[in-house]
Formats: structure tokens, C-alpha cells, sequence
């Protein structure tokens, strides 16, 4: 088994056609349905500002999830390999998106601000190092063409920093 190539599929059925198909930008909808194997289906659209529906998912927001997701298992790959031992993890990001004139457009920056607890307060500043660690090994951060920062508060039972 080759553990250095993998594949992902996934579908995607577009369902916004309200009758006339795309004969006008604004009569058509954005909805679609993303799908996996074995996985629930999932509800996306375009950001609400680009006519998509607020109460699914757009793709930008689905990026910026991914970094999210990403950046987390790396960090606790790389705490746990170094003994620090993380009991709560928590992300709360957001992502600059720039639209050009001619109406293309592409995140510029995310920003993750992670909350990590953990158990032993003398490893705070270890923590705290172990971000630039995990975005090094994250491999959406990496497949990204624009910078990923980290604003990481590290807590502990005895004392938050």
C-alpha cells in the first residue's frame, strides 16, 4: 500500500435550475449538493452578497473550515509527539475575501484564533510554538496561495495566556 499518494472524490449536483435555467444571473439559484460516500449530503450555496442562500454552506466558508480542520489534527499530531498533552481545542477563524473588477476574486489571508487547554501550565509557551509546528505540516495550509496566521490562546486548569 502506497501511503504517499491518496485519492478524494466527492460530488457535487447542482440544484438551482428554477425552470429556466441560467437564461438571467439572477434567475437561477446557487444551491447545490455536495456528496460522499458513506458521509451526509451537504447543503452549499454562494455567500448570500453573491445571491446564495444563508443557511448553507458557501465555499469559502467550507476553505476556511478546512484550514480550520487541517491545522487542528496537525497541532495535536505534533502536541502529542512532544508531550504535551491537550484536553479542549477550540477554533474560532475567519478569511478576507478581495473581488476584483472583472469579478473574479480570491481569499487574501485567514486567520486562526485556537483556543487549546492544557494539562500542564509549564508547557504554555511549547504550546504556543507547536502552531507554527502544525502549520508546517498542514496540508491545505500548504496547498493555500495566501498566509495563514495564528492568534493562539493557550489555557491550562491553573491559569489562562
Amino acid at each position: 500500500m502506497d501511503l504517499s499518494n491518496h485519492r478524494y472524490h466527492v460530488s457535487l449536483q447542482w440544484t438551482g435550475n428554477r425552470g429556466a435555467g441560467t437564461t438571467s444571473y439572477r434567475g437561477y439559484g446557487r444551491d447545490h449538493i455536495i456528496r460522499a460516500q458513506g458521509l451526509p449530503d451537504l447543503a452549499g450555496t454562494a455567500d448570500p452578497v453573491f445571491h446564495g442562500d444563508k443557511d448553507r454552506w458557501n465555499p469559502e466558508q467550507l476553505l476556511l473550515t478546512a484550514l480550520m480542520q487541517c491545522h487542528m489534527l496537525s497541532y495535536l499530531h505534533v502536541a502529542v509527539n512532544r508531550g504535551v498533552v491537550v484536553t479542549e481545542y477550540t477554533d474560532d477563524a475567519e478569511a478576507n475575501l478581495h473581488v476584483n473588477r472583472d469579478g473574479s476574486g480570491e481569499l487574501t489571508s485567514a486567520t486562526l484564533r485556537p483556543t487549546v487547554t492544557i494539562s500542564d501550565r509549564e508547557q504554555a509557551d511549547l504550546a504556543r510554538q507547536l502552531h507554527a509546528e502544525a502549520n508546517k505540516l498542514c496540508f491545505i495550509a500548504r496547498s493555500v496561495n495566501f498566509p495563514v496566521h495564528h492568534q493562539p490562546t493557550i489555557r491550562t486548569a491553573q491559569a489562562v495566556s
